[in-house]
């Protein structure tokens, strides 16, 4: 399925749910329709015409996802999984626990992550660290899921970093915290580069997916840096994106409108912990 027309239907909503029965097993904070819409990207939209790449991967979750489809599919290339490994008391007692996963002392998940992903050690690449300190020599990618997009500068470093090797007509890149309120500079950074994607599916309960339809060079990344904006610009392109996104019909008012809200509130805020959490 190479026709961008086929996200219309929302193809990823009819899977059958046994098929993703082995990778529900690794703990994820990723929405049922997003769950559903990873091993779709990886089953039917891929070609294995270039790498995947997950940014943020948590325990696994996510790569689980994608493996699944991945594997289902027969394709060869590897699936390169990012994040800092790293895991807080409240978060084990929150996220992990209650999903079966035993307690276990210190902060550091990356043997946990290489556990859950036993099914598909063959196709997996782990990267532990800080994504922003990381390179990229791997190749053309097809999808480049992105669940890290905590600042802007990190926003800014995973743009430089990977967007230059997406596959023009063919990459998705999987935005998947876009319409979570906290967050506003991912809305801002993809109307930047408004010239080089085009939104194709809303998939809740936050993620938004791009399909890159011009090379990204030099200019395009300068093009695309969120951090040197004011205010006011950061306003108006997402006043902009809203309205993208609307005139593509997707339902996203409200949640657009909450972006705009938290940018008003918070002018200068560059990191989700600068914005305090609802009560």
């Amino acid at each position: 399925m190479t026709d961008p027309a086929i996200f219309k239907d929302h193809p990823w909503d009819a899977l059958d749910p046994t098929l993703l029965a082995q990778a529900a097993k690794v703990p994820t904070m990723l929405a049922p329709a997003e769950q559903r819409f990873y091993f779709w990207a990886t089953s039917e939209w891929m070609q294995d015409e270039g790498a995947v790449v997950d940014l943020g991967c948590y325990v696994g979750g996510s790569t689980a996802r994608l493996a699944a489809g991945h594997q289902y599919a027969g394709h060869t290339g590897l699936i390169h999984a990012f994040d800092r490994f790293g895991i807080n008391e409240a978060a084990k007692e929150h996220f992990l626990y209650p999903r079966g996963i035993a307690p276990f002392e210190g902060t550091e998940t990356l043997d946990l992550a290489i556990d859950l992903l036993t099914p598909w050690t063959e196709r997996i690449s782990l990267h532990p660290g800080q994504i922003e300190d990381q390179i990229w020599e791997d190749g053309p990618i097809e999808i480049l899921v992105m669940d890290a997009s905590k600042s802007t500068r990190t926003m800014d470093a995973m743009m430089r970093t990977f967007f230059l090797s997406l596959i023009p007509g063919r990459a998705l890149v999987v935005q998947q915290d876009y319409l979570f309120w906290r967050l506003p500079w991912i809305a801002i950074q993809m109307e930047l580069l408004a010239d080089y994607f085009t939104p194709v599916a809303f998939v809740p309960e936050h993620t938004i997916v791009f399909l890159n339809t011009k090379p990204i060079d030099a200019d395009a990344l300068k093009v695309g840096m969120v951090t040197p904006l004011s205010h006011e610009q950061r306003l108006d392109l997402l006043e902009r994106a809203k309205q993208r996104l609307i005139a593509a019909g997707f339902d996203v008012e409200q949640p657009m409108n909450e972006l705009i809200e938290t940018q008003v509130k918070h002018p200068h805020a560059e990191r989700a912990r600068h914005i305090p959490l609802k009560t």
